[in-house]
């Protein structure tokens, strides 16, 4: 499913510009990839665009932080509390895995992921199979939410979520 969904997002830069999923469904098959990763990738893409439905995404003039808030004036988006603190079910502990939940803090913290799109990225990441989570699929996944809101994380972001960092070397 991860290479599916890979391959929307290298070939389609924003949410909006990808084609229905029939249409995408058909092109997909026609690259080579497999019915039912197409069929899973295509139901993954349909819970993401549900979720980020009236989402917009706002960049800070820092370049680093950034607000979620809802397009409607009708919706109302809580925003989180500087002080307050997320704790993970356990759940979502045991299907995103440690390793996957430190990354997620090491956005947040970095004004990368504000909090509405950490929810969004911890609800896609608990709708993919296979227990725990591997680092490079969630890195596609926050990919794919900000390619679904249509804001491009910043060129740093984009190189760390993009760098495979098993071939770095430690200094």
């Amino acid at each position: 499913m991860f290479e599916v969904l890979v391959f929307v997002y290298e070939n389609y830069w924003r949410g909006d510009a990808c084609p229905e999923p029939e249409q995408l469904g058909r092109k997909l098959s026609a690259q080579g990839f497999d019915a039912e990763e197409i069929r899973e990738a295509l139901q993954w893409l349909d819970g993401l665009s549900l979720a980020t439905q009236g989402i917009e995404l706002t960049r800070h003039a820092d370049g680093l932080s950034a607000t979620v808030s809802a397009r409607s004036a009708g919706d109302a988006v809580i925003a989180q509390s500087p002080g307050s603190m997320r704790v993970y079910s356990s759940a979502e502990q045991e299907h995103i895995g440690a390793e996957c939940l430190g990354f997620i803090s090491f956005l947040e913290s970095s004004g990368v992921l504000p909090a509405g799109m950490r929810e969004i990225v911890i609800e896609r990441a608990m709708a993919t199979p296979g227990d725990p989570l591997a680092l490079d699929e969630l890195k596609i996944i926050v990919l794919m939410v900000h390619w679904s809101t249509g804001v491009e994380p910043d060129a740093l972001v984009l190189d760390e979520l993009c760098d495979d960092t098993a071939s770095r070397t430690a200094h």
